[in-house]
């Protein structure tokens, strides 16, 4: 069954072609560890946005590789897109996804910060 998500105020909305998953990323770099992210990793082609990209702010640091989706109106930021270890992928933040069980999760810690 699809997955959905948004942001806080609803101006970004999204499905994507994939049952939600069992398993979770928590990653310790700058970004996320000030974030919260819990992330799950996709590609382009299962993620359809909905609404404009007008409403959407990108951010990027380091080596650029990962641009950080957000509201611009209400400042949540429910995916990220960028290049991943098998190429174009799509990071979605786990804690904007709906009905997804953050509880039930099993977390992986990644080591973004010595990176």
């Amino acid at each position: 069954m699809p997955m959905t998500g948004s942001c806080h105020c609803g101006k970004i909305t999204y499905t994507l072609d994939e049952d939600a998953p069992a398993n979770a990323m928590a990653c310790n770099c700058s970004i996320c560890r000030r974030k919260g992210y819990l992330l799950h990793f996709s590609t382009p082609d299962k993620f359809t946005l909905h609404g404009s990209r007008d409403d959407i702010q990108a951010y990027t640091f380091n080596s650029h590789t990962i641009r950080h989706q957000f509201c611009k109106t209400c400042g949540c930021a429910p995916f990220g897109e960028g290049e991943g270890p098998n190429g174009p992928a799509v990071m979605i933040n786990l804690r904007c996804a709906a009905d997804v069980d953050l509880d039930a999760l099993a977390i992986t810690h990644f080591d973004g910060a010595s990176r």
